[in-house]
């Protein structure tokens, strides 16, 4: 079976899902872009699926039968650092941060786009595959090098301060994934910040003014409307 584009061989998706139609569907679109697909129906079977068939990302509901999808992400937290994208009807941004300050990667909303969940889950397994350790971090025009504290755009050096930079370094580090408001604040100004949003919007501005070519559109730090941000992944 030919593999997806930028489709590395031999992964295995777990979906959690308690519809079957749903089931469906991601199986037979999943196995056309060439990945293997198991499929459970409830939290504590998908959890068990995890340990034992150690599968390189998960697609996981909210709604389970037997345990909320934010519990089973909690519990997957303990002890992995599996790719977990969130596919479920609960639209609301309380649903979402729950979510995604949970540990989970990403969160789309059913009715989804085929597209974009390959896109999403393409960018989930590529943050996996690469050292943590890896010095740059490109992007577009935009090179951020980690060991030299760099940051250039379209060939040009940029000059950040050391706030500003500390929150492009915590975004390169998660390049592709959702940060919440309050998990940034926490990493990058301390836990007592946690509840500060204007000083992160005010500081995503001023990264954005630097870094961005029109910061009124921008390209690299993409906002996710009332939940927080993500540093859009090549």
């Amino acid at each position: 079976m030919a593999k997806g584009k930028n489709q590395m061989p031999d992964q295995l998706v777990l979906v959690i899902d308690d519809e079957e139609a749903i089931r469906r569907f991601l199986r037979v679109a999943l196995s056309s872009q060439g990945y293997t697909v198991v499929e459970q129906r409830t939290g504590r079977e998908g959890i068990s699926c995890v340990a034992t068939a150690k599968p390189d990302v998960v697609i996981l509901d909210l709604g389970l039968p037997d345990i909320d999808g934010v519990e089973v992400t909690r519990l997957l937290r303990e002890w992995t650092r599996i790719p977990i994208i969130i596919l479920s009807v609960r639209g609301s941004e309380s649903d979402k941060i729950a979510a995604l300050d949970a540990g989970a990667d990403d969160y789309l909303t059913k009715p989804f786009g085929m597209g974009e969940l390959l896109a999403r889950l393409r960018a989930a397994l590529r943050r996996t595959a690469n050292s943590p350790e890896e010095p740059i971090f490109t992007t577009g025009g935009l090179i951020v090098d980690l060991s030299r504290r760099l940051v250039t755009v379209s060939g040009h050096e940029v000059q950040l301060t050391p706030t500003e930079y500390g929150l492009l370094r915590v975004l390169v580090t998660h390049a592709g994934k959702v940060l919440t408001h309050r998990h940034l604040l926490r990493e990058v100004w301390g836990v007592e910040f946690g509840e500060e949003f204007h000083v992160l919007h005010v500081n995503i501005s001023n990264l954005r003014r630097k870094i961005e070519p029109d910061p009124a559109r921008p390209q690299f730090i993409i906002t996710e409307p009332g939940v927080g941000y993500r540093l859009r992944a090549e």
